[in-house]
């Protein structure tokens, strides 16, 4: 492996630590060509083709030994940012769900278990965009929270419900930084985190950009919430790899320069999770039957339909949710869509009526854990 795709900077790991790392995580080659294209025409349709030889591949190789989707909080998201551009009523917000991810792989290096999306719910409701919404009760805020950001579970409920240790966690990581606070996991130098021998496996590009937020980007990411995480505990990754047997970090970037999405190869073939789009319904519009989508699919020729509240790259976001379902490919059951898990999915709420996805497919599970 060379350096160019995963870079734990030598300041930091040993070159014995990094061999051990490059054993585990193994670079994917499938779509370097295609983004050398700067015609975006031209780019959308060799990264299709990329997309369909990479699912042939995985398809092919070894799954996950473990698979676990389990619902954390619902929060609620400005509609004009979820449909981006579509002429949507009745409600100005709809309500998407966030799931902590955990899976385990066989690697060279023994079984490993990766935490994907671990939300610290507290810490990050001080984003500045959900700060602000919860502000506006004044004294009421508490009880604002509890009505439009509902908890189901912690991170550590679900591990404890798994019969998970702390220790047992190897690597933790997320499609993007939006509104994460990693340093109950990670610690912050002063204080340890959680998990003792996790790492972040991150892009270079989305590190590097939530460590010098502009301002159109601030209002999404939580405040200090990087400060101090150990750069040993931190692997940079420049582009696309193989975590073990079964699952893949795929760079997929638009809705952040550094935004990736996971591929798990399971019982139910490829599920693929990020929050390019917020649900199957946007993967699939001229197949939806929430109110506007289908219409402006048909109108305009989208394939999919953006998830829109920073827009860091609208026609790479847009390449990159084409990647995604075509390497997910058709949900064995939902057949009209791909098999989509996003890690911030829509959901129907009581508190928000008006929107319900034509295809929600709820908490999966595939395999057994193994516990260390």
């Amino acid at each position: 492996m060379t350096t160019d795709t995963l870079e734990p900077t030598t300041a930091h790991h040993s070159s014995m630590d990094k061999e051990w790392l490059s054993s585990i995580i193994q670079p994917i080659e499938h779509f370097e060509e295609a983004r050398r294209y700067r015609a975006t025409h031209t780019r959308l349709e060799a990264m299709r083709l990329a997309a369909e030889k990479f699912r042939t591949d995985m398809l092919n190789k070894p799954q996950v030994k473990f698979y676990r989707s389990m619902e954390l909080i619902r929060v609620p998201y400005p509609t004009k940012y979820a449909f981006l551009n579509c002429n949507i009523i009745p409600m100005p917000f709809i309500h998407i769900l966030n799931r902590l991810f955990v899976v385990q792989v066989d690697t060279s290096e023994g079984l490993k278990t990766i935490l994907l999306s671990p939300s610290d719910a507290e810490a990050n409701a001080e984003t500045p965009y959900f700060k602000r919404i919860t502000n506006k009760a004044g004294p009421a805020k508490d009880l604002l929270k509890k009505f439009i950001a509902p908890q189901s579970n912690t991170v550590n409920g679900c591990l404890e419900q798994l019969g998970l240790l702390p220790e047992d966690i190897d690597f933790i990581s997320y499609d993007h930084l939006h509104t994460q606070d990693l340093r109950q996991w990670l610690g912050d130098g002063n204080k340890p985190g959680l998990f003792p021998n996790a790492r972040l496996l991150v892009m270079k590009d989305e590190w590097q950009s939530a460590k010098a937020l502009l301002p159109p980007q601030i209002d999404w990411y939580c405040p200090n919430g990087l400060a101090g995480v150990p750069e040993e505990k931190v692997i940079q990754l420049d582009s696309d790899v193989m975590i073990g047997d079964g699952l893949a970090l795929i760079s997929t970037p638009g809705h952040t320069a550094g935004n990736h999405s996971f591929v798990a190869h399971t019982p139910e073939g490829l599920k693929v999770t990020s929050e390019n789009g917020v649900g199957p319904d946007c993967y699939a519009p001229e197949k939806s039957r929430i109110p506007g989508l289908k219409k402006y699919a048909l109108q305009t020729g989208m394939e999919v339909i953006l998830n829109g509240n920073t827009l860091e790259g609208g026609m790479d976001q847009y390449i990159s949710m084409v990647v995604e379902k075509t390497i997910a490919g058709t949900h064995p059951v939902y057949r009209d869509f791909p098999n989509m898990a996003n890690s911030s999915e829509l959901t129907s709420y009581w508190g928000f009526p008006g929107y319900k996805p034509t295809a929600a497919y709820g908490d999966l599970h595939f395999g057994a854990l193994t516990k260390k």
